[in-house]
């Protein structure tokens, strides 16, 4: 079973996305930062340097993965059809 639900997109995930170099997915609430990690790298075959995780005020579980290669968020998104 996967972590990961789907991307999360608002305008400030898009800034982020931009500026930083960051994605963010709704995951799992029982999802830890390791196992985020690995379905990432797994589903995207891109490194991830980073994984956040933050509770949302509806009760979701977001995470905010940053990545090794600067053009990877951009392309990850692209290829979801969300760019």
């Amino acid at each position: 079973m996967s972590t990961l639900k789907h991307p999360f997109v608002t305008e400030k995930a898009m800034v982020s996305l931009e500026n930083e170099n960051k994605i963010q997915f709704l995951v799992d609430r029982q999802a830890t930062k390791q196992d985020i990690k690995r379905d990432i790298e797994k589903a995207f075959d891109q490194k991830v340097k980073q994984v956040r995780t933050i509770m949302t005020m509806h009760g979701e579980k977001k995470a905010v993965v940053s990545f090794e290669n600067e053009k990877a968020a951009e392309e990850i998104l692209s290829r979801l059809g969300i760019m």
